[in-house]
Order: structure tokens, then C-alpha cells, then sequence
């Protein structure tokens, strides 16, 4: 067995001690999402097509996922079939099959299991998607009180998004038409990247276990105005350089997102 603690790890004992806490359940729900998963298998994957080991228990059926290959071993005792998932491409093969998700099981102050309800809520609410609109902005200033959890999982989730564009700010924004808000503006964000920068933030939002919030989502060039102008007032975030990846001829299933392995 492993000693290493993991990020979800943490963000389960935080539940443990603080069940009714949920800011601490959203942040293990977004821990789940955004990490790498091991799911254990019933037999090899056929291409892209893999068939997850089904347990029954009395409150459904349930599969396994660990954060840890060491983890999965340990778990099975023997020699046994997974798939490297990430977490949101986990739950979105489960949606709306009745099945619970076992993490980490046999893992002390670690396993859990959700229920099938729970799997079909983060599946759901990893599908919302940002709503595009325009307005031009008025005045823009200091962020001001931003709550501490929502400047903390913004600091999450860009850690994330290397390579994707160079810096963002965040600040007070006031539209011609009057509305106001929150602004997080990209510079220089890498062409096609708009989208998942946009989600990533608006996750950063959802997770943070507010009732209510919105902020706006900009992308900028750093030779555009009001990028200068948000430098002087925003809070400057710096997204990290892109880590270099050894490139392989063949990818496990479902690693690649935009041809997820197909659940049998």
C-alpha cells in the first residue's frame, strides 16, 4: 500500500469531518472530476470498447475506481484489467445507468461510495456549458470581496490549464448597458482554447458551494486596451507553462476525450 496522500484523498477526509459542509462535498466532487482514475475492468478492452467489473450491493451496483494504480492492485490481490479515465469521463459513461461509484475502496480515510443519484448529478453538471453573449465594457476596477472559495478554486483549476493562455485577470466589471459584475479576462489564449478555459472557470464557480454567483469569461489580446487596463486594477492570475509529454502511438482507452471508450 501506498503512503502517498493524494489531492483526493484530502478532499474526502475534509467531508469525513466536516459531512454537512458543502463547500468541502463540492470540492471532493470537483477532485473527483478533474482527476486521473484507474476503473477496474471485467476483461481486457476490445479497442475502445471496455466493460467495467460490476459489484452488487444492497443499495445498487456499484464499479471501482481508484486514484492509484498501486491502489487498484492492492484492492484486487491479483492480476486484474483497468482503464486510465479521468473522472468526468468516468461519470459521464455511468449517467443514467443505475450504477454507483465505489473510490478508493479498501483506501482508510479515503473510500466512498456514491450512489447512483450522486454519479447522475456530477455527470449532469459537468455538461453545463457557458452561454456566449456580448457587451462592451464600461468601467472596470478592483475585484473586490470575492469570496476566499472561489479565489481558491480559480487558483485550482488554472494550475490546470498550462498552456492554454498566458495570464488572466479577474476584476469589477460595469457594462454600457449597466449591468455589473465579475470579469476573469484571458490574454492571449491559444485559438480553440476558449472553450475549455471558459468551462474551467465556470466550474471554478459551480464548485465553490456558493448558492448563487455568476462571472463573466473574456478572452483578450495583450495589444488590446483593456487588457492594459485590467493589469493595472485586476487580480493577476499566471497560468503555468505547459509540461512537456512524451507522445505514444497508442493510447489506453477513453484517453482520448474526444473518442471516449464506448461502456458495455
Amino acid at each position: 500500500m501506498s503512503d502517498e496522500t493524494t489531492a483526493l484523498d484530502l478532499a474526502q477526509q475534509a467531508v469525513a469531518e466536516a459531512p454537512e459542509d458543502v463547500t468541502a462535498q463540492m470540492r471532493f466532487y470537483e477532485r473527483l472530476a478533474d482527476s486521473e482514475l484507474f476503473l477496474l475492468l471485467e476483461r481486457e478492452a476490445e479497442g475502445d470498447s471496455i466493460e467495467p467489473r460490476i459489484f452488487p450491493l444492497g443499495d445498487g451496483p456499484v464499479v471501482l475506481v481508484f486514484d492509484r494504480e498501486v491502489r487498484l492492485a492492492d484492492f484486487v490481490g491479483e492480476a486484474a484489467y483497468y482503464a486510465g479515465l479521468s473522472g468526468r469521463q468516468v461519470v459521464k459513461l455511468l449517467a443514467g445507468k443505475g450504477m454507483g461509484l465505489g473510490v478508493n475502496l479498501g483506501v482508510p480515510h479515503s473510500e466512498t461510495v456514491l450512489p447512483a443519484e450522486a454519479v447522475d448529478w456530477l455527470a449532469a453538471t459537468l455538461e453545463h456549458r457557458p452561454e456566449q453573449a456580448e457587451e462592451r465594457p464600461r468601467e472596470v476596477s478592483a475585484p473586490g470581496a470575492v469570496p476566499e472559495q472561489v479565489l481558491r478554486g480559480l487558483d485550482v483549476k488554472l494550475a490546470t490549464a498550462g498552456g492554454l493562455a498566458q495570464i488572466a485577470f479577474l476584476a469589477t466589471v460595469v457594462y454600457e448597458s449597466g449591468r455589473s459584475g465579475h470579469l476573469l479576462a484571458f490574454v492571449d489564449a491559444v485559438p480553440g482554447a476558449e472553450g475549455a478555459l471558459a468551462t474551467a472557470a465556470g466550474e471554478a464557480l459551480t464548485f465553490s458551494g456558493l448558492e448563487a454567483g455568476e462571472m463573466d469569461v473574456a478572452f483578450l489580446a495583450a495589444s488590446d486596451p483593456m487588457s492594459a487596463r485590467l493589469a493595472k486594477v485586476g487580480l493577476r492570475f499566471d497560468l503555468p507553462e505547459p509540461e512537456a509529454v512524451e507522445v505514444t502511438e497508442i493510447d489506453p482507452p477513453g484517453m482520448d476525450p474526444d473518442a471516449p471508450p464506448i461502456l458495455r
